[in-house]
């Protein structure tokens, strides 16, 4: 009686990640999820990030 060796060639390993990737994909896809609302009267939603004209000049500056 002879065993078999499973043998992991590089076509099997592409064709696992292959198929990996592709689960991975659609799992991304169908669990899109919607973003939260934000309420504008809550004081720390509003504290964090803002454009300025400071801001709107280095984003300016920094086109290639």
């Amino acid at each position: 009686m002879s065993q078999k060796k499973a043998v992991l060639s590089r076509r099997n390993f592409l064709l696992t990640v292959g198929v990996g990737g592709a689960a991975s994909a659609a799992v991304m896809v169908g669990g899109k999820v919607s973003a939260p609302t934000v309420d504008k009267t809550d004081k720390r939603a509003t504290s964090g990030y803002q454009v300025s004209e400071h801001i709107n000049n280095y984003y300016r500056t920094t086109k290639v």
